[in-house]
Order: structure tokens, then sequence, then C-alpha cells
């Protein structure tokens, strides 16, 4: 019989800085409960699935909002890179401009100015060790459009300028050999012309 080998300890603040070394883009998600309206900036956010329509957000499971997401409809505010104050404010650092809502009667309060948001009712939450992993259905969707809000490794990069873009389907999936249309068949092409 072998000896049990345990995993080497992994330093948090260690593994949070490599972590910070991927760019996201940075949503702020709403919900009302009740008369309340909740909101948290969560850089955890990402599609799922076309079929059904899913989202996911990943919350810290000691926040209030995590333990509201499962009890009824919330938003997804895609922010834009205008909007920095605002992911501060919702992240625990409050502005001293009041904050814009587009919507904020009903039961899907939504941000005024976004790039996007998307509306959705909770589907799934699993177990994400110390965050919840809030799966919602899409009910309803809009995108404004504009220059994202990013964050990297602590801070809020700009892109850089538009330039042109590629035309035609396959442009989206241009460098990514995971998507449809013609970018693997270019791929095997220019792997056999390499051989």
């Amino acid at each position: 019989m072998s000896p049990t080998r345990t995993a080497p300890a992994v330093d948090p603040r260690e593994l949070r800085r490599t972590f910070g070394h991927f760019a996201t883009g940075v949503t702020v998600v709403t919900c009302r409960r009740g008369t309340l309206l909740h909101g948290a900036t969560v850089n955890s956010f990402t599609s799922v699935s076309l079929d059904p329509p899913l989202a996911l957000v990943a919350l810290d499971r000691r926040t209030r909002l995590a333990a509201l997401l499962d009890d009824g409809p919330f938003v997804v505010n895609l922010l834009g890179e205008h909007q920095q104050d605002l992911a501060l404010h919702f992240a625990g650092r409050p502005s001293a401009h009041a904050v814009s809502w587009a919507d904020d009667d009903g039961d899907r309060p939504r941000l005024d100015g976004t790039l996007g948001h998307l509306v959705c009712r909770p589907w799934r939450t699993y177990d994400g060790g110390d965050h919840t992993l809030h799966v919602g259905r899409v009910e309803a969707f809009a995108a404004a459009g504009g220059r994202p809000l990013l964050f990297h490794r602590g801070l809020f990069p700009r892109l850089m300028p538009e330039e042109p873009r590629p035309q035609g389907p396959a442009a989206v999936w241009s460098l990514c050999l995971d998507g449809p249309g013609p970018a693997m068949e270019q791929f095997v092409t220019d792997h056999e012309i390499r051989k």
C-alpha cells in the first residue's frame, strides 16, 4: 500500500493574484426583494448556453445578494468603460453621485447607461466552495453597445482604439478553434502546409 499524498497547500493570496491576470468584464447584478433594491459588482460572469439561454454569476456566499438570487428574477447589467464609479459604488465604495436607474419600479431593476443587460430567472444554484454559482435562465436582454469596463490585476484598463474588423460569418471566431465556421478548416490547411 502506497502512502497517501496530500496536495500542497495553496496560498489564497497568490491564487487570487494569479486569477487576477485574467482580464474580465465588469457587471453589476441587481434585484428587488420587497421594497429594497440590491446590487453587487461582479466580474465572475459568463455565458453558459444558448439553448436553453443561460448565464452564470459567481458570488461570495457571505454576501447578502448571494442569499437573494434564488428568490426571484435578477438583472446582469454590463458596464461600460465610463461606469467605473458605478462599479466601485456597488463594490462597497459609495459614490457621491446618485445611482441612475433605467427601471427601478418592478422586480427587475436595471441600471441606466449600461452596454446592455440580461434579465434572468433562477435556474440552478451550485456549490462553488466559498462562492455560490447562480445559473439564470435569460428571459429578456438588450445591448446598446459601446466599450466595456474591464478589470485586470486590480485595475480598470482601457481597450486600445478600435481598428477595422474582419467581415463575414467567420470573423468572430477567426482566432478560436472552439467555434463554428471555417476556423478549424483553416487551421488544418495551415498545419498541413507547414508540414
